[in-house]
């Protein structure tokens, strides 16, 4: 009987334990997608609009987003000082025009998110120049220099994905980037071949003459095109920075049953088919580093079902990271379809958190995080992101942690107790610490730095404010340093009274 009641206990004790990693992991990917067509931005004087985006970064930082997806190049433009394109319409209201009161918002977005230990991902929209033909471009821009590089269709104006010209220029842009800007990750998202109009197909038969020998058809030869621009886009980052990832945000659907029997029970549009978008080819050879595919349906859409797409996903991620963008608005407007009174975010968590192949997720838009729509932030910083989180490491970039820090002391400054360390020595770029995470633990408490509760603090510095009291209880604190993909350095730890 005694053996029986250990063995319930043991087993209880493992269950509790894996809930607890279920619902708190110390590595997940909680990131937001910061828009910058939307109009928050044009006309705005310099200081309201960082004082905004301050604003948004502390709300989410709050809510435990650990990586920040930022709108930089929405129409072959720059919300940033491109050495190749002019100042976007969607910073000034005109094209080409620098802001008054000169500044770089993706310098200082790169700047403020790191102060906050989070990532930047520079979001790219590839090929889209006009959103309607009606806008105006600077005189500067490259269209005016090459026009015949461009197609126009339905009421926008796009590269054409065929011309190793398109190609090269897109690469270029990624090149300035990264040669300037200390970015995280490249990102880019749906929008590859448009979306298709009824009723129109994409102008692209001078191309297909000109570039489509060896293909049998149009579809098969515009995926090449844009299968060209993957690799040729992860190439250049590897070449460059090898420590920055590049990602892709799909659209939801890769392909329905009905056009390929390994597809997704939905009847929706699809990747593969109507964007030309062979991501699965991608992650499996490696071309990205991460792929959020956009699920932005709710649990029991009739064509495209939230549940269905999560475990087809999780069953087809080709051994990438794989992430899943949510949106706010629909989780919180949809009713739980086996508890009405609920919405959604609740079932989607933990649909999200099961698989052990999801290693996160992404909002959209930041936005609606920051406005607590439906009490969607007040759930992630009460329930879901209750303790911090590192991003999940990409071992197949880098698994080499950095040596851990050195000389870890407690010293009285003017500014409070202060916890002190030194940063490891590193060879390369690869090895250096750029962060570090400070855990807390009680006089009697083991140390277990796979438990996210403890962790106080993740840092720029190579210092740590203690919140002192009254001198009299004994802690333990420890300290660990992270690389750019977040490998975690052996602990050192410290005992000081608090």
């Amino acid at each position: 009987m005694k053996l029986r009641n250990l063995l319930f206990l043991l087993a209880a004790l493992l269950f509790s334990l894996a809930t607890q990693a279920q619902n708190y992991p110390k590595r997940e990917f909680r990131a937001a997608w910061i828009q910058t067509v939307n109009g928050q931005f044009r006309g705005v004087p310099t200081e309201i609009v960082k004082q905004r985006l301050i604003d948004q970064l502390n709300s989410l930082q709050g809510a435990g987003i650990n990586a920040i997806i930022f709108q930089v190049r929405p129409e072959a433009d720059a919300l940033y000082a491109s050495r190749l394109e002019p100042w976007s319409r969607f910073l000034t209201g005109v094209q080409g025009q620098a802001p008054d009161s000169y500044w770089d918002p993706m310098q200082f977005m790169i700047e403020e998110c790191h102060k906050r230990g989070m990532e930047f991902h520079a979001w790219i929209n590839p090929y889209r120049v006009k959103t309607t033909l009606k806008s105006q471009l600077a005189s500067s821009h490259v269209y005016n220099i090459h026009p015949e590089w461009f197609l126009k269709y339905g009421d926008q104006l796009f590269f054409d994905p065929a011309l190793p010209e398109s190609r090269r220029h897109i690469c270029m842009v990624i090149t300035d980037i990264l040669t300037r800007y200390d970015v995280d990750a490249i990102h880019m998202d749906d929008y590859f071949y448009p979306y298709p109009i009824k009723g129109q197909d994409f102008p692209d038969s001078v191309s297909f003459a000109r570039y489509g020998g060896g293909f049998d058809n149009k579809a098969d030869w515009r995926r090449s095109n844009v299968n060209l621009l993957i690799k040729k886009i992860h190439e250049t980052v590897r070449e460059l920075k090898p420590w920055v990832k590049f990602g892709v945000s799909p659209f939801g659907v890769y392909r329905n049953q009905s056009s390929d029997p390994l597809g997704s029970k939905t009847q929706a549009l699809q990747d593969y088919d109507d964007l030309y978008a062979d991501v699965l080819l991608w992650a499996r050879e490696g071309w990205i580093d991460y792929n959020i595919p956009q699920l932005y349906w709710e649990i029991g859409h009739p064509r495209a079902d939230y549940e269905t797409l999560v475990d087809w996903w999780a069953h087809n991620s080709c051994n990438r990271p794989l992430f899943i963008g949510q949106s706010v608005m629909n989780t919180v407007q949809k009713a739980d379809p086996q508890n009405p009174a609920i919405n959604q975010l609740p079932r989607k968590m933990a649909l999200q958190r099961a698989y052990q192949t999801i290693g996160g997720s992404c909002q959209w838009p930041a936005s609606a995080v920051v406005e607590n729509v439906g009490s969607y932030r007040d759930a992630l910083v009460q329930e879901y992101n209750k303790y911090p989180a590192l991003v999940p490491v990409f071992d197949f970039m880098d698994n080499k942690a950095p040596d851990k820090v050195k000389k870890v002391k407690a010293v009285w400054t003017k500014d409070g107790y202060m916890l002190f360390w030194t940063a490891p020595k590193a060879k390369t770029e690869m090895d250096r610490a750029i962060q570090y995470v400070v855990y807390r633990f009680d006089k009697k408490e083991k140390v277990n730095i796979n438990d996210p509760s403890h962790i106080v603090s993740i840092v720029e510095d190579n210092f740590y404010k203690m919140p002192y009291e009254k001198g009299n209880t004994k802690y333990r604190y420890v300290v660990t340093a992270l690389d750019r993909l977040h490998n975690e350095s052996r602990s050192v730890s410290k005992k000081v009274k608090l």
